[in-house]
């Protein structure tokens, strides 16, 4: 299959097993067919705010969502040829306007605003770029995919993603390929892409298995856990603020904590009533 351009389609997310996606496997090999890529490392940078605000916006679950990346497969340099890729949302259809070129035009095109290509898509891409004047680099996904297209239509296709690392350092498409993991071990993630209903054969697959779908963003997952982090390392240097043996138990889901032992001055301005104090 030629590499698409514009897509509108719906996508179904499914947590597999090891066995599970091995059954699968066998099952639909009948129907389906690796696409040009087969089975590679994907590479997705994503462009967001500072302070995450696409990502932010996503996870609130609103009827319209984007996001905007930079998709490689395997690890680039500047000469390699990636795809920009613009990802929309609206009442629970995909739809998604890709363009491609080099690594470095398209690093060049984002950041500093370089015109490439002059198109439609193009367009459409600047435009968001103007409503989201500070995006940068925040996030690199990697993951093992194997994708498939149905032989009778070419529009259903299925991909098995495995091995799904993220990072918020050293993002970039061209340095190498690792992070921290987001599934469990022996988890695959599979994404069903239709532009219309699915092929009966693929429905008996998925009653078989026991399979049931799922929301599940790679990179709302990875914001997440910084996010997570973030707050784990604010709790702890507020606790440290307070010196001498203290025992501390969390409550209420924010930062507040008891003191048992009674014998030691909180200061006054740490006081909110009784023992309790904040952190």
């Amino acid at each position: 299959m030629a590499d698409q351009m514009i897509f509108k389609r719906y996508e179904i997310k499914y947590m597999l097993s090891q066995e599970q996606y091995v059954s699968v496997l066998q099952k639909m090999s009948e129907h389906m067919r690796a696409d040009e890529h087969g089975r590679n490392t994907n590479l997705s940078l994503y462009f967001d705010t500072p302070d995450f605000l696409l990502i932010r916006r996503s996870l609130d679950k609103p009827l319209y969502k984007e996001k905007l990346r930079i998709r490689s497969y395997g690890l680039a340099d500047c000469d390699t040829m990636v795809f920009i890729e613009l990802k929309k949302k609206f009442k629970g259809v995909v739809y998604k306007r890709r363009i491609r070129m080099t690594e470095s035009d398209a690093m060049s095109y984002l950041l500093n605003h370089q015109k490439v290509l002059n198109n439609q898509i193009e367009a459409e891409i600047d435009y968001t770029k103007k409503r989201y004047e500070t995006l940068i680099p925040r996030v690199l996904l990697s993951y093992d995919r194997e994708a498939y297209y149905a032989i009778d239509d070419h529009e259903f296709r299925i991909t098995f993603d495995q091995n799904i690392l993220w990072r918020n350092t050293d993002v970039n498409l061209t340095s190498y390929i690792g992070g921290e993991p987001l599934l469990k071990p022996g988890q695959v993630l599979m994404e069903v892409k239709a532009g219309g209903a699915i092929p009966l054969w693929f429905v008996q697959i998925l009653s078989e298995e026991k399979l049931y779908k799922t929301s599940f963003s790679k990179y709302g997952m990875a914001y997440k856990t910084i996010l997570k982090e973030a707050l784990e390392e604010e709790n702890n240097y507020a606790l440290n603020l307070i010196s001498g043996d203290l025992r501390f138990r969390n409550y209420n889901n924010d930062f507040r904590s008891k003191v048992f032992d009674g014998s030691m001055h909180i200061p006054a301005d740490r006081r909110i009533s009784g023992s309790d104090i904040l952190v």
